[in-house]
């Protein structure tokens, strides 16, 4: 089977050669399992050569007969749904998830798997479960899999965790029996193509598992595991790498698991520490082979920007968005990240023309777009805004009227900026004081600009203007407190990126003296209780970091994006227990 090259200097002939070569691919008459691996792989192949469409033709015919068509056909889908986070793409790929699932049910034994195990145990041999069963296993085992990471992408709410966990339970024993299966069959069916691929097939599932149900707070595990669910993070990424660097049909979608972990999930609803030496050396072998493909450019611009070289992000995300036309969903996840690229360097300009475009393009969340983009308006000077011919104040009392739901919930984050918009409400309103930098802090950006001393000096000098105007602020507002609060917050951040920690402890102690005063901010004091938590951490008392990140855990409830700082303590914690006890 012809599969798909871009030569190392990506030149555009061999790219032909394989065009050419798919044109003439027949249509087959008979699918066995060996050919719908083959023609799985080279749909891959396919989309990371920017030609999703023809993945998609190639795959459809057979997705109704053949499990690997049904569960390329869903995958890629799926992966749209997860870059885009468009209600719409994930509403498509929920359906062909369902198409798969139907599908991968028809191949399965008819007996439960729990049977085939314990006659393969009998039998010490794994001939009575065939290999076309044991690849059934582990699609429909992968469907099932990918609707709990629709599920997670969706909506970050505790209730719904815990019901996509009930959900994916099948999958997760399904998983686990074929573990089991590969366990017993070491040095039996080893040597042959099918059982290496169905091999590939167990470590992305059970690392994928392991590493998810790691993320979970404990308040949800300890719910899970009365349903047999209990997650192993290192076990997780050494399944994922072993994945990853094996030859079959999953490596791709182990390397990509891998990637999304270090360069967002780790960032979002973690403590940030991703590990960039690890995705670096996992994309380098797909830059040589797709120079120009779209998710692999995405990366390499993360990659940068994670490691704070804001210059090579921007050039990177503007290839990505050159690279190809037919999902512009990915160039909307460019209009993101571009938009905090100059964010974080404060090039307003530059920042809102990315905002704007989100408004008018992308439908994944208006009231963030909009609100995000009169959040960058209110920061730049008269005649800077004058030039956009903007209305901030206007702009601001749309959010309301954009909020959506989806899977039935709120977005937390868009609750947080309709919460905030309400004060533009009234006749009178009364401004947010540095509202970017505030979000810039919720999607844990402070933590990528820290990576950089000059552009942190930058916002430094910025919180610190805001924070001599609210002290010389001759008819203070009922916000003012909590103005106030936020402003040291965000200093109190800036130094400790910095390496001031005495000052950095001051402006962090003095929100929390400062918490009977908060009238309508309550999220502040949990989460500098966690970030006081972390310069502890920094200056090696793990003890009195750990204390004070407990706080944040225990004490407080029912505040703005509750869930996530939950995911970052979880985090935090785990981290600090794989840390040494005492300070060096």
């Amino acid at each position: 089977m012809a599969r798909v090259g871009t030569g190392a200097d990506g030149a555009e002939p061999e790219e032909d050669c394989f065009e050419d070569a798919f044109d003439r691919i027949p249509v087959a008459s008979k699918m066995d399992l060996c050919t719908s691996i083959e023609e799985c792989t080279m749909a891959l192949n396919l989309v990371l050569n920017n030609k999703f469409s023809e993945a998609l033709d190639l795959l459809k015919p057979w997705s109704k007969d053949s499990m690997y068509h049904a569960l390329g056909y869903s995958s890629i889908l799926v992966m749209q749904a997860t870059m885009t986070f468009e209600h719409k793409d994930i509403q498509t790929g929920m359906a062909t998830i369902k198409d798969a699932l139907q599908t991968c049910q028809r191949f399965r034994k008819r007996n439960s798997v729990v049977e085939s195990i314990s006659s393969l145990m009998s039998k010490q041999s794994a001939d009575s479960l065939k290999e076309e069963e044991m690849h059934a296993e582990i699609c429909y085992a992968e469907s099932l899999l990918q609707k709990a990471t629709l599920t997670f992408v969706q909506d970050e709410n505790m209730i719904s965790f815990i019901k996509g966990g009930i959900k994916i339970r099948t999958s997760y024993q399904i998983y686990k029996d074929c573990q089991n299966v590969l366990n017993m069959s070491q040095g039996v069916g080893g040597a042959s193509e099918a059982f290496r691929q169905f091999e590939g097939g167990v470590k992305l599932g059970i690392g994928s598992f392991n590493l998810m149900l790691s993320l979970l707070p404990a308040r949800i595990l300890r719910l899970l595991e009365f349903i047999g669910f209990s997650g192993n993070r290192e076990f997780g990424l050494a399944q994922l790498r072993d994945g990853a660097s094996s030859h079959s049909l999953r490596s791709i979608l182990c390397v990509l698991t891998l990637l999304f972990y270090n360069t967002y999930i780790s960032l979002i609803l973690g403590t940030g520490e991703g590990n960039l030496v690890e995705a670096e050396a996992l994309l380098e072998p797909y830059i040589e082979r797709f120079p120009r493909g779209a998710i692999i450019l995405f990366y390499s611009a993360r990659i940068a920007l994670l490691r704070g070289n804001f210059e090579k992000a921007v050039v990177k995300f503007q290839e990505c968005i050159s690279a190809q036309q037919q999902w512009r969903q990915i160039h909307h996840l460019c209009y993101w990240e571009l938009m905090w690229c100059h964010s974080f360097q404060q090039k307003w300009t530059e920042a809102y023309r990315y905002a704007d475009l989100l408004c008018r393009e992308s439908r994944w969340s208006k009231a963030i777009y909009v609100y995000q983009k009169a959040a960058i308006l209110s920061m730049m000077s008269e005649e800077e805004l004058k030039a956009t011919g903007e209305n901030v104040v206007e702009l601001f009392r749309q959010v309301e009227g954009l909020k959506q739901r989806l899977a039935g919930k709120s977005i937390p984050t868009e609750k947080f900026a309709i919460r905030k918009s309400r004060r533009y409400s009234s006749s009178t309103p009364v401004k947010l004081v540095i509202p970017v930098l505030e979000m810039m802090y919720v999607w844990n950006g402070f933590t990528i600009v820290g990576k950089r001393a000059d552009a942190t000096e930058s916002l430094l000098v910025t919180i610190e203007r805001a924070e001599e105007q609210l002290r010389n602020d001759p008819n203070p507002s009922e916000f003012h407190p909590d103005d106030q609060c936020l402003v040291q917050m965000l200093k109190g951040l800036c130094l400790k990126n910095l390496g001031r920690l005495m000052q950095a402890e001051l402006c962090f102690t003095q929100v929390l003296s400062s918490e009977k005063c908060i009238r309508y901010d309550h999220y502040l004091v949990p989460f500098t209780l966690y970030e006081l938590g972390l310069l502890y951490k920094l200056k090696g008392d793990f003890v009195k970091a750990a204390r004070f990140i407990e706080d944040a855990k225990l004490n407080y409830k029912d505040y703005s994006m509750e869930s996530r700082l939950h995911f970052r303590i979880h985090a935090a914690l785990g981290s600090l227990k794989s840390s040494p006890t005492n300070s060096p």
